[in-house]
């Protein structure tokens, strides 16, 4: 990078210290992520419910934005991972359907 003459050299830094998702047990279920990083407005599914594909399953909240999070396969709601007001990253499990 140059700034009037001064040239100054820039390295991207490679996250070491990100959390690792484990992987889910074999027929645990398929993970339900976190498509943007924000925060939870409002879960809507609940542990044990039935839900069809296309199904809102929860509220996401992202630079005043909300997004619905859908269902992308009919399952049963296993493992909320998550409640309103948390923190959430890119690619965080926030349920499983099973």
């Amino acid at each position: 990078v140059s700034d009037g003459g001064d040239i100054s050299q820039l390295t991207a830094a490679t996250p070491s210290s990100a959390p690792v998702q484990a992987a889910a047990p074999a027929g645990a279920g398929t993970p339900v992520t976190a498509p943007l990083a924000g925060n939870i407005w409002k879960v809507i599914a609940a542990e044990g419910q039935t839900v069809a594909e296309g199904d809102v399953l929860l509220i996401l909240e992202a630079m005043k934005m909300e997004t619905e999070i859908r269902a992308a396969q009919a399952g049963t709601v296993r493992g909320i991972a998550v409640k309103s007001g948390d923190a959430v990253s890119v690619g965080d499990t926030l349920m499983t359907l099973a």
